[in-house]
């Protein structure tokens, strides 16, 4: 009996010692490890983002928003610029008849190519009469005219009282845009045609009106 006991004590201690050496490491099973591809890391990873802690409160709604007006809208809501308008030239200064020009046409070197006498005419008729003239004496090509408007004899039929009213307006009347694509310039006649009460009036060609 004493023996058995032995027997059994030895064996008893055999197997601590071997569970001994087990937990202190001395008998150890090696896991082989395996590194991951750059694939698999990738696949990883996008995994783990769309994954949400536990406990985590979700992500707000995001508010909507207005959708962009297509192209036509907002071209059709911005506004229009004006254009602007270009004005109109203005036709030159009135040019005087010059000295040399005047001294030829007294001595008669140079000619008077047409002449309108405005005695007897009231207003209304003196222009007229004065813008047809200058009309059909530009189309038969004439320089130069002469535009008879006296010394300051009442028209017939004008009953203002005023006298010299003609030889008064006319000047004025030349200087008009209507008379203006005719008129290159006048001046006072000499003596010899009229003196005060006319005017020597120098047209433009055709091509040369405004």
């Amino acid at each position: 009996p004493k023996h058995d006991s032995a027997w059994h004590r030895g064996q008893a201690g055999a197997l601590a010692a071997a569970a001994a050496m087990s937990d202190s490491g001395s008998i150890r099973l090696r896991r082989r490890t395996r590194v991951l591809t750059a694939e698999e890391r990738a696949l990883w990873k996008a995994a783990t983002q769309s994954v949400a802690p536990l406990g985590a409160a979700a992500p707000a709604p995001a508010e909507p928003t207005a959708p962009a007006p297509p192209p036509e809208a907002a071209t059709a809501a911005a506004p229009v610029a004006a254009i602007p308008r270009s004005a109109a030239p203005s036709p030159p200064a009135l040019s005087p008849l010059g000295r040399r020009a005047r001294s030829r046409l007294v001595r008669g070197r140079d000619a008077i190519d047409s002449r309108l006498d405005l005695h007897g005419l009231t207003q209304q008729r003196a222009h007229g009469a004065l813008l047809r003239f200058l009309r059909r004496a530009q189309g038969e090509n004439a320089k130069l005219v002469l535009v008879i408007t006296g010394k300051g004899a009442r028209p017939q039929g004008d009953h203002t009282g005023e006298r010299g009213v003609l030889r008064r307006l006319v000047p004025q009347w030349l200087e008009l845009p209507e008379f203006r694509a005719y008129v290159v310039g006048f001046e006072p006649a000499h003596i010899a045609h009229g003196g005060e009460g006319a005017l020597y009036v120098r047209l433009r060609r055709p091509r040369e009106a405004p």
